[in-house]
């Protein structure tokens, strides 16, 4: 059932992008879009939970609470008209009737298409078997064949399982990239901007994502099955220092690409001035009642 939740929230979310900007039904589409997302979000609470995984319960519950958020601005433009972040930082209401300027941007709508376009490339290998061992089996044979081909004895133990001198490290989805390069193609396909540009963006990070993420794989199959650091060496190769290295690389590839689309930055600033203000006013209004 809750994977019928989720399939309705990303369709209702690609309907809203690509209905006419002009039409008010959009945002309506949209709103209740981010309120069945909020609804799938909502319920992971309690698998993390059950796995005694209490970051993500929490990080789960914001996001849920996010999504409502996001979907009752969008409900609130349905009846007012899109939330414009104009130049000066001025948010104001526009009208469905005219297009938006060229100094301005429609951010709620800038949202949902990332969310949607990023959900359509993820999920998939996430909910369906065949793409998700296609996927996971293709990243484990490239690396084994990497290790093999600079010398180091590793072998594929099974489809998704890796052995290097006894040593055996199971190769999930969470090692393939696939969240990385879903969140990139989702802000690189939200933004409007021409091919020169939104193809050398593509280029410094899908590819360059992966090609990483293979290094990263190497890396802690070598550390564990060579023990560089002991009993501990997959945790310490694993958790600390792949994980580190994933944590910088992913900032300079996020600054490549917000120099060569600067509207990225724009929807992100926008979108903490608008969640801000909407907030502030729901606070407000709740103190006061």
């Amino acid at each position: 059932m809750i994977e019928s939740v989720l399939w309705l929230a990303v369709g209702l979310m690609i309907a809203s992008s690509v209905i006419p900007r002009t039409l008010r039904v959009r945002k309506l589409i949209g709103g209740i879009g981010w309120c069945v997302f909020s609804i799938h979000w909502g319920y992971q609470p309690i698998h993390y939970f059950e796995i005694q995984d209490y970051a993500n319960v929490g990080l789960t519950f914001l996001f849920a609470l996010f999504c409502l958020l996001v979907a009752y601005i969008m409900l609130q433009e349905y009846r007012k008209g899109p939330l414009i972040l104009k130049n000066d930082r001025e948010v104001m209401h526009s009208e469905f009737s005219t297009q938006v300027e060229g100094d301005s941007l429609d951010i709620t709508s800038m949202l949902t298409s990332a969310s949607a376009l990023g959900a359509l490339v993820y999920f998939p290998f996430a909910n369906f078997p065949s793409l998700n061992t296609w996927i996971i089996g293709n990243v484990a044979s490239q690396v084994t064949w990497a290790l093999q081909y600079l010398g180091i004895p590793a072998y594929m133990k099974t489809w998704n399982m890796i052995t290097l001198n006894g040593y055996t490290v199971e190769i999930i989805l969470a090692c393939t990239a696939i969240e990385s390069i879903a969140l990139f193609m989702g802000l690189i396909g939200s933004v409007r901007a021409p091919l020169s540009r939104l193809v050398p963006a593509f280029i410094v990070s899908v590819p360059v994502i992966y090609v990483l993420n293979l290094i990263r794989d190497i890396f802690v199959v070598i550390a564990y099955g060579e023990q560089w650091f002991g009993t501990d060496s997959f945790i310490i190769a694993h958790n600390y220092i792949a994980k580190a290295g994933s944590g910088i690389a992913l900032f300079l590839i996020s600054y490549a690409v917000l120099k060569i689309l600067p509207e990225l930055l724009e929807m992100i600033d926008g979108l903490w001035v608008i969640l801000s203000e909407e907030l502030k006013y729901l606070l407000h209004r709740f103190a006061r009642d």
